[in-house]
């Protein structure tokens, strides 16, 4: 994070340590961002047939339409004082950046699949290719972690500053483990060591 908020004021650095039991987790864009742009250039031929060309020129435009850098929102975020932890997750995606966000704060986490924010072309893309999006590259997307009282109004600011502040779950002790609740059970949250999208290209 050092780097990326480097026009931040050290006071307001925030760090991966500092969260909390109880931190709800923010999202900042429906994912997978980079990777759904990489996936439709890389196999455009491929999936023009079943996808449509309008889908795969959206798709290919995502590195400027949402675009990749999360400096703006993490200003913005930072700025509030009130962020106790942010994460940009990248390679692995979202799954392995909740990983990290919960490591770096020594911390168990719960994500609700259903609350995932996924784009419609990077939904449709993930299926047809058959990887799993929440394990798809997603630079441009940012996790925070803030305290729940706060998360209303971290909620505004995202969305003023042209982002999304949707809640995806919820930082825990860490003896329950990072796990992810899909049809009212907990699993295990997937860790990506290789990028889903190694599968395919």
């Amino acid at each position: 994070c050092g780097q990326m908020l480097g026009e931040v004021n050290k006071e307001r650095l925030v760090r991966g340590d500092s969260a909390q039991p109880g931190d709800v987790i923010l999202l900042t864009r429906a994912i997978p961002v980079e990777g759904t742009a990489v996936l439709a250039a890389a196999k455009r031929e491929e999936l023009i047939p079943t996808l449509g060309s309008d889908l795969i020129h959206r798709a290919e435009n995502y590195l400027t339409d949402p675009g990749i850098s999360v400096v703006r929102l993490a200003l913005a975020a930072a700025e509030t004082g009130f962020v106790n932890a942010m994460h940009d997750p990248t390679e692995g995606g979202l799954a392995t950046g909740v990983h990290e966000l919960a490591e770096a704060a020594r911390l168990g986490a719960l994500v609700e699949k259903d609350a995932v924010p996924i784009s419609q072309e990077g939904a449709a893309i993930c299926s047809t290719l058959g990887i799993d999006p929440l394990g798809v590259i997603t630079s441009g997307a940012l996790l925070l972690a803030v305290p729940p009282e706060n998360e209303n109004f971290l909620r505004g600011i995202l969305e003023e500053a042209g982002g999304l502040g949707i809640r995806i779950g919820t930082l825990l002790p860490p003896a329950e483990g990072v796990t992810i609740l899909q049809s009212g059970k907990r699993f295990p949250l997937p860790r990506f060591d290789a990028d889903e999208i190694s599968k395919v290209l």
